[in-house]
């Protein structure tokens, strides 16, 4: 099919190649011209693992091409994906400018029967107002159809969650939105994934409902890992015994930090808000703790320091490992390692930052930090290390090497993931959130 990709950044510009690669014909459309130029280059904005090189083989193949004219992209398309960002807005709101702009310089340009496919995250009841809009504005009138299609993309397995994801959900307001989504995504339902069709409304659910749910899991074991902290009992052995469990599972189960990115946080500050529009007290006070339990995390972290270094920070070294918000990223959006970094400088500390990835994007966000892609420069005379992003490159460092270089070979890995007896067998002082110290 012809299909369009309205908006190119991280869930549009690999969309738009992932479309390609399953055979589709595809135009990317962004008012970036930055952002096109360097896509039509072959060179993602981000990072993520095997984008740039599926990028350049469907660039070479012809089926991927970029432009910044939506009259264009309307002449173009047989089916238009709506990629845009939906910020948090004032009081928790989803900021929905982007996509009204893009709606509204799309549908003067629809002048024949096509489809319109969300897949930016939406609070429910945005579907039909844009099917409206689209059928008031657009030259082809109700010829135009909407459907909604949510994304479940993760950061670092964005091309396997795009191209072979869990499910399909398909919100329609007709059959013949339905048949067009099942021909764009033939080659993965023919492979098994299921494809779920349902109303516009409980589509436009189903992403926020499984952020919250996500969440709420991590902030679970979180709060759980603070009881074990309270009484000596070991968090990981309580976590791994209770995932045995189906019912629970270890998916999303992992204490220590908390989430951060540009996603799972907004979600569920857009969620609780748009509840306590509806009156939905009780969802929207289960959110409201699931965000406090999760900021807390980083509060902590920053107290562990000050305290590891003697109640002090004011004139300590403090070495960080991590600044994306999470492994085989880029992104720093929210993320609790700068959150912490920042903590630490409001208290006197100097911080040196390592990531094996995000160091561009951090500098640009945090320029008061020190940065290094060398991790003996970033620990070299450190008063303690602190563990914040788990990068597997992280779990290869010789802790014997390290402990010669610090000032203080004292080590909080707030990730639970480093293999703290190996750490002290190399004589680190070690803190781990959730575990007590004899294990």
């Amino acid at each position: 099919m012809r299909l369009t990709v309205i908006g190119i950044g991280y869930l549009g510009l690999t969309h738009a190649i992932c479309m390609a690669d399953l055979g589709h014909e595809v135009l990317a459309i962004d008012v970036d011209r930055h952002r096109i130029a360097m896509s039509s280059r072959g060179e993602p904005p981000f990072f993520e693992p095997g984008l740039e090189a599926l990028l350049r083989k469907n660039l070479d193949s012809g089926r991927l091409h970029f432009t910044s004219s939506y009259a264009e992209a309307g002449a173009f398309g047989e089916a238009h994906f709506l990629c845009v960002g939906t910020p948090e807005g004032e009081n928790g709101q989803a900021d929905l400018r982007y996509v009204n702009s893009a709606i509204d310089s799309l549908a003067v340009n629809l002048k024949s029967r096509c489809l319109v496919i969300g897949k930016s995250t939406v609070p429910a009841g945005t579907a039909r107002s844009i099917l409206k809009r689209l059928r008031a504005t657009a030259p082809a009138g109700n010829q135009v159809d909407l459907a909604w299609n949510p994304e479940f993309l993760r950061e670092g397995h964005a091309l396997a969650d795009t191209i072979c994801p869990d499910r399909l959900v398909f919100g329609v307001a007709s059959a013949e939105a339905e048949a067009t989504l099942r021909q764009v995504y033939a080659e993965p339902l023919a492979a098994g994934v299921p494809g779920l069709t349902m109303d516009l409304e409980t589509a436009e659910l189903v992403k926020v409902s499984a952020n919250a749910f996500l969440a709420t899991k991590i902030s679970f074991i979180n709060a759980i890992a603070d009881s074990c902290q309270a009484v000596g009992a070991d968090v990981l052995r309580l976590t791994d015994a209770l995932a045995y469990d189906k019912r629970i599972g270890h998916h999303y189960f992992a204490p220590g930090l908390g989430f951060g990115g540009g996603c799972l946080p907004k979600d569920i500050h857009t969620f609780q808000a748009t509840a306590a529009s509806l009156g939905l007290d009780s969802l929207a006070s289960l959110l409201a703790a699931v965000d406090a339990i999760n900021i807390d995390r980083r509060a902590q972290v920053a107290e562990m320091t000050r305290k590891a270094v003697g109640g002090m920070l004011a004139g300590k070294r403090v070495a960080v490992l991590g600044a994306a918000f999470k492994p085989n990223s880029d992104d720093v959006r929210d993320s609790p390692s700068l959150d912490v970094c920042d903590r630490l400088v409001q208290q006197g500390a100097s911080v040196s930052v390592h990531d094996p990835a995000a160091l561009h994007n951090a500098a640009q966000l945090k320029p008061h930090l020190s940065y290094s892609l060398s991790i003996p420069d970033v620990v070299a005379g450190a008063d303690v290390v602190l563990h914040l992003t788990e990068w597997s490159d992280y779990q290869a460092i010789d802790p014997h090497a390290l402990a010669r270089i610090v000032a203080k070979p004292v080590l909080i890995d707030a990730r639970c993931v480093l293999d703290a007896g190996m750490w002290r067998a190399a004589g680190w002082e070690v803190t781990v959130l959730g575990r007590p110290v004899r294990t």
